[in-house]
């Protein structure tokens, strides 16, 4: 083989050497181009999962901030609605407590109403001897009805007379009135005691008033607001 076939393979060899070279470098370039686009759409997709969980987490924010506000709000307008109706309920009390004052102002009806509440209370005491407390200006009252009250208490029981110590030292407090605004009233009635004081019964106008309203507010409160809930 003479210089020039041998120069002419030689060069067929660098050609097939290069065109592979040229071959597996595009071989690498495409896998490593692959794996680019791979691993660049994975980072993509994992952005889009952290962008949708954190939407998804202030998404969820938002409408646990609506139902807390919402509830919030609700509370708010049923404490105001309750609000309303206590003020409605007491300013009733308060109007039944006004008209007591008028009953002491009939002195023959307050006069039996005086005897009927102590005989109440000598029934519940069942003592044989009691003090008896009233207001100062419905002393004569009471002095006139003791002994008709012991009586007709005595025939109910069919016990003896009791014997009833009239307070004439100590008074329950007076009637409401501009002179007396924020001090203790007594709209009428009497509170009977045991003589050791170890058992009282107040048998007023105005404790028997709260006695009927706690027992009677379902009742006025179905009247007044029906069955609505809020």
């Amino acid at each position: 083989m003479n210089d020039a076939d041998v120069s002419k393979q030689i060069q067929q060899m660098v050609r097939f050497i290069h065109q592979e070279a040229e071959e597996k470098a595009n071989e690498i370039s495409i896998s490593a181009e692959e794996e680019f686009n791979i691993e660049k759409l994975q980072l993509v997709e994992a952005e889009k999962k952290k962008i949708r969980q954190e939407y998804e987490r202030k998404e969820k924010q938002v409408e646990i901030k609506k139902k807390i506000e919402y509830s919030m709000q609700l509370n708010a307008s049923r404490i105001k609605v309750l609000q309303a109706q206590d003020e409605l309920v007491n300013s009733m009390k308060e109007a039944a407590g006004k008209e007591l004052l008028h009953v002491s102002q009939d002195h023959h009806v307050y006069k039996m109403l005086l005897k009927e509440l102590i005989v109440q209370i000598l029934l519940r005491l069942k003592e044989p001897a009691v003090l008896l407390r009233c207001r100062k200006e419905d002393h004569w009252l009471v002095e006139s009805v003791l002994h008709l009250a012991a009586h007709e208490y005595a025939e109910k029981a069919n016990v003896h007379h009791p014997d009833i110590l009239l307070d004439n030292q100590v008074y329950l407090p007076p009637a409401p009135s501009h002179h007396n605004v924020h001090g203790p009233t007594c709209s009428g009635g009497v509170v009977l005691a045991s003589r050791d004081g170890k058992i009282v019964c107040e048998n007023t106008l105005d404790a028997r008033l709260d006695v009927v309203f706690r027992k009677k507010l379902p009742e006025i409160r179905k009247l007044l607001f029906g069955q609505i809930s809020v």
